[in-house]
């Protein structure tokens, strides 16, 4: 048990605005979209202003070689709209790359081990990326700026480089020896052979000609132009089997999202490959089962338990196993309009595949673990081959035809939880979302042991273990056990809108709308020399 490591208790305020705000897993990234609201774009061109910023300030959880969902409100129309822009197998993958290995662990997706392990880490564990096609896709469909405008303050970040605090160290520390065997990765992310030290900013390669050349010359450069080249050449250089015909075949899927339903609210996510189903599985059970004239309190959270309980067991069923581990990012937004974004892209694990591409500077991902090496399973390799079954979870909540609430989170099998929590927390109980965030959260799987904060209290916790074995543990920075999550509020009577992100993160934050100079953001901070 880890029930008390921490001296001390954590709050985080919400930031309110009479505009838009943005909300992710970095403020800094927040403050682009912020910007990007500020000189006239809507919640769309903010959200993927704000993706794309986190390239140069969270790059370890996703980026340019990643995928996701986007799930949109569109208020004008009243109505929402989710984009698919996970990624795909090489249309050439072959079993005889991922030799099996008993003496290599399971992945992280519980398949058999692979030599070297080389469907999770290196060149033959990447898909061919969607994040810009999926977040070109929505902005230029229904943003109100230019693309080149909406890559302006990302570009502006990347040209600054990475700055580095204790955080960032730490996540290049947890990855090093992985990142240490690829020359690009080891050259921006570890200087001199070892992570960089706080208050130090690391050059993040050709990064920012990517973004320069993606603003100049559209999206479509990435897919058939010369970032595509350079991508493919270095790719096939390391061993990869992506070639530029599976570049330019890469397409976003645009559908109606998977739509829940909860005491009266609608609720949107991206549909059956996302973690929605799990999402309005655990809520219908909790709407039927838990007795909304008791307070809020242990029977709050049984009744949660056992719906989350329920929908992981369902899950697994369908699946036939879970999927445990991941780094994600998350972001949320919302204008003056009433316009809302739920936004999760990632590359799978932190810092993805550790390969960063030398002619782009593009961090790429290592989504190949989705699948089983091994043939004659519905989960198998296949050529184009794409990624259909995920943990991420964008949501947002209408309700009389007006969007309410967008949240979500990052951590693999925490989102689940952490989100059908924070969208319960705000239904069932009418709680801001300063509140609603600040609240202790339980974590739940298919099992039958369940991970509970002690902030809940021992009464709570002793009511729970009647139906559960619990692990006590707090809510850390690291290891993270309750998810990372970022959300907005609307408030449409007032016009007032919030943003707040995961009080445990040091980086998270909400920006309302504003501009921002970013050349100020890493003041005080040294260029690493380079040997």
């Amino acid at each position: 048990m880890n029930r008390n490591v921490e001296q001390w208790d954590i709050r985080k305020n919400a930031v309110e605005s009479d505009g838009g705000v943005v909300a992710s897993q970095n403020w800094r990234a927040s403050a682009a979209g912020a910007d990007t609201l500020a000189r006239g774009g809507n919640a769309i061109d903010a959200a993927v202003s704000c993706a794309f910023a986190l390239n140069a300030v969270e790059p370890w959880m996703c980026g340019l070689g990643g995928s996701g969902y986007i799930v949109i409100w569109l208020a004008k129309e009243k109505k929402a709209v989710a984009i698919d822009f996970q990624g795909t197998l090489p249309s050439e993958i072959s079993f005889d790359d991922y030799p099996l290995d008993p003496k290599v662990p399971e992945s992280i997706m519980g398949f058999p081990g692979v030599v070297n392990n080389q469907n999770v880490d290196g060149y033959r564990s990447i898909t061919v990326p969607g994040a810009v096609a999926g977040l070109s896709d929505a902005q230029q469909k229904y943003g109100k700026l230019g693309f080149d405008n909406v890559l302006k303050s990302a570009i502006e970040l990347a040209e600054q480089g990475l700055p580095v605090d204790w955080f960032t160290n730490l996540q290049i520390s947890l990855t090093a020896a992985e990142l240490s065997k690829f020359k690009a990765s080891s050259d921006v992310y570890l200087p001199f052979g070892f992570p960089p030290q706080p208050e130090q900013v690391l050059k993040l390669g050709n990064l920012k000609k990517t973004l320069r050349s993606l603003a100049e010359n559209g999206p479509d450069e990435f897919y058939r132009g010369s970032i595509a080249n350079e991508l493919v050449t270095d790719l096939n250089e390391g061993g990869s089997r992506i070639t530029l015909e599976d570049l330019h075949n890469y397409i976003p899927l645009e559908s109606e999202p998977l739509r829940g339903k909860h005491r009266g609210h609608d609720l949107y996510t991206p549909g059956v490959t996302s973690g929605g189903q799990r999402l309005n599985e655990a809520l219908e059970y909790v709407e039927e089962n838990l007795n909304y004239s008791d307070p809020f309190g242990a029977n709050t959270y049984i009744a949660y338990a056992k719906g989350l309980n329920k929908a992981f067991k369902s899950h697994k069923e369908k699946l036939g196993r879970t999927i445990n581990y991941g780094c994600t990012s998350h972001m949320s937004t919302v204008d003056s309009e009433g316009n809302m974004v739920s936004l999760t892209y990632t590359l799978l694990n932190r810092f993805g595949s550790k390969v960063v591409l030398p002619r782009t500077g593009v961090l790429m991902n290592n989504s190949v673990s989705y699948f089983d090496p091994r043939p004659g399973y519905p989960t198998s390799m296949a050529g184009g081959k794409r990624i259909n079954s995920s943990n991420m979870c964008p949501t947002i909540c209408v309700k009389n035809g007006e969007a309410k609430f967008a949240v979500g989170a990052s951590g693999a099998n925490h989102i689940v939880p952490c989100t059908m929590e924070l969208t319960a927390f705000l239904i069932d109980y009418g709680l801001s979302l300063e509140d609603a965030f600040n609240l202790p959260r339980i974590d739940v799987n298919e099992t039958d042991l369940i991970t509970v904060d002690p902030n809940l209290g021992e009464e709570t916790i002793n009511q729970l273990s009647r139906h559960f074995k619990i692990n006590v543990a707090q809510n850390l920075v690291f290891p993270k056990l309750y998810s990372c999550p970022s959300g907005v509020y609307r408030d449409n009577k007032k016009g007032k809108t919030f943003g707040i992100s995961d009080k445990n993160s040091p980086s998270s934050g909400a920006v309302s709308e504003g501009l921002h100079d970013f050349t100020e953001t890493a003041q005080g901070m040294s260029n690493v020399p380079r040997a």
